[in-house]
């Protein structure tokens, strides 16, 4: 079998090929959803990569994760998130990741929208100490790569309104800037100003979400465009959300309801917790069923 390669020794162009042979099998076999107890026996038996000065290395949890991330593999994800919470989330090695500033697997679970994986990353990341938590919630990406973008920006640029919720939910911030100091209501608004129109209504949908999370009057960069293209906006948006962004009148009565409610549920209980809210269900801002 292809994954039959053991302990490699020695830094011969050999070691290197077995190195490489060994690590393409993990990936077929995290591809093909196999078991998670074969995936662990690989992981942790077999020698996938070289380092730099010539060490040979296993794949951490972390690197595991992102694997699994990209093939939707919830079974090992979760294993990984409830064996390893702490080292599933770590920096992986530079051959995974450009930025070594923190780990990407938020992000990545948003551009894959790998929504389930997404909830169990956000449950693992409440049991952190609270700086260890906004870090991984806020971290940006790679200056060069994503723009320094964080995952809620991520979410508003690919219209992911389940991610968006439920990074939000988790305590997200709705406020930090990119690279080019656009915040993530500045990148959806953005999004909803294409031509032509596409996803309208999942826009729409993200924007109400962000709405119900993002402080009165907070500072965005597109706020001139709004004021010097009215019309054009107010079409786009409707005459309610317009308004309520660029301050010419209060949030709707449900809105600024929907704000209250909301900080009432804690991270730890969120979005489970969307369901005790005294709510008709069809006013509820996403159906979110997932296994707690």
């Amino acid at each position: 079998m292809p994954w039959s390669v053991r302990w490699v020794g020695g830094g011969g162009a050999q070691s290197q090929k077995q190195c490489k042979k060994s690590s393409f099998a993990f990936y077929q076999a995290v591809r093909d959803l196999l078991p998670v107890w074969f995936l662990e026996d690989m992981r942790t038996m077999e020698v996938f990569h070289w380092e730099d000065g010539g060490k040979v290395s296993l794949y951490s949890p972390s690197e595991a994760l992102l694997y699994a991330l990209v093939h939707d593999h919830q079974p090992y994800a979760r294993h990984l998130l409830t064996k390893y919470p702490q080292s599933a989330l770590a920096v992986p090695s530079q051959s995974f990741s450009c930025c070594q500033a923190s780990a990407p697997h938020l992000a990545m679970a948003v551009r894959y929208n790998r929504v389930r994986v997404l909830f169990r990353i956000l449950k693992a990341v409440q049991g952190f100490p609270p700086g260890d938590r906004a870090g991984h919630l806020d971290r940006r990406g790679c200056s060069r790569v994503e723009g320094g973008k964080t995952a809620l920006h991520v979410a508003c640029e690919l219209v992911r309104p389940e991610c968006l919720l439920l990074l939000l939910g988790h305590g997200a911030s709705p406020c930090l800037p990119d690279g080019a100091g656009n915040t993530p209501l500045d990148t959806l608004l953005q999004q909803l100003a294409q031509a032509p129109a596409v996803n309208a209504r999942a826009k729409l949908l993200c924007l109400d979400c962000l709405f119900l999370f993002v402080p009165q009057d907070v500072p965005f960069a597109m706020k001139q465009q709004l004021l010097d293209n009215r019309q054009r906006w107010q079409d786009l948006l409707g005459e309610s959300r317009y308004r309520c962004l660029v301050g010419l009148a209060p949030p709707s009565l449900f809105v600024g309801a929907m704000r209250v409610l909301i900080r009432t549920i804690s991270p730890e209980h969120f979005p489970e917790a969307l369901d005790d809210l005294p709510l008709p269900h069809f006013l509820k801002p996403l159906d979110l069923k997932l296994e707690s």
